[in-house]
């Protein structure tokens, strides 16, 4: 019965006990979402944030960050609206890295005020890919003829179908570089003094959690239990935070869903599996 009653104490007559709330940060960062899983974006990430920090008696919060990157515009907007409630709240952030906290997925690291990683995970991969294929010949061999009608001459740049042009890739690799050099900037500002000097981090290059820390990409190596127990005492306890869940059971996602025809999902769901595979692969997980 003691133990009921001081459970049901608020934290902050408990001074003994310190609760902090933990966020899952998992999965390849694109906009919207799948029928057959959701993709880490602001949508998805936005609500179990905000109940983060809202935790008015918790000195900081956790977040595990297990992501091979994606959407710079999402991974940006996930990193800014961290350090916006960590700003709100006046909380501290730990990120702690899984498998891969690369491109995107260390955009997002960044937020935190430590990084902390396995010995084992891959951090690092500051730039910015763009891929596509190109069906010229195939359709040539398969006798199909493409007709493309436009109002404005750049409205069909990079068509797959067509081949390259020279104007084309030109005008990619300058949108490419303005994208990372705002990447480059935010690592920086973040990251400031800790950075090593020796080594060039904005290449797209990766680096385990062990060399991450030699060159200031990371703070620590460790797991998140241990690691926050050092921190706040042994008595200190981890809660996970998740997406509300309906009358059933299931999530309620955090933004709409649209029904499409079951060809059309299951097409868009294979094409949406193949780019995740690729982002993960890229990285050898």
């Amino acid at each position: 019965m003691a133990r009921l009653i001081r459970k049901l104490l608020p934290r902050r007559w408990r001074p003994d006990f310190v609760e902090i709330p933990v966020v899952r940060l998992h999965g390849a960062i694109m906009s919207g979402g799948g029928q057959f899983r959701q993709n880490l974006s602001l949508a998805s990430a936005a609500s179990v944030l905000e109940k983060a920090f809202g935790d008015k008696d918790s000195p900081a919060v956790a977040i595990s960050v297990n992501s091979p990157g994606g959407s710079p515009v999402q991974s940006r907007l996930i990193y800014r609206r961290i350090r916006d409630l960590a700003a709100e709240k006046n909380k501290k952030v730990y990120v702690f890295v899984e498998d891969v906290a690369a491109s995107g997925g260390y955009m997002i690291a960044v937020a935190g005020d430590e990084i902390i990683a396995d010995p084992s995970s891959i951090v690092g991969s500051i730039g910015v890919v763009s891929a596509s294929f190109g069906f010229t010949e195939l359709i040539k061999k398969i006798g199909v003829e493409r007709r493309v009608y436009t109002a404005g001459k750049n409205k069909a740049t990079l068509d797959p179908f067509k081949p390259e042009n020279k104007a084309d890739i030109e005008h990619l690799k300058a949108l490419q570089l303005e994208i990372h050099d705002t990447f480059i900037n935010l690592v920086k500002d973040r990251r400031g003094d800790k950075l090593s000097a020796s080594t060039d981090l904005f290449t797209g290059q990766f680096w385990t959690g062990t060399r991450g820390v030699e060159l200031g990409l990371v703070d620590g190596l460790g797991d998140m239990r241990s690691y926050l127990q050092s921190q706040y005492g042994p008595k200190t306890k981890l809660k996970l935070i998740s997406q509300p869940r309906g009358l059933f059971g299931r999530r309620i996602p955090s933004a709409s869903v649209q029904i499409a025809g079951l060809g059309s999902g299951l097409a868009n769901g294979l094409m949406d599996a193949a780019e995740e595979r690729a982002l993960w692969s890229r990285f050898g997980l």
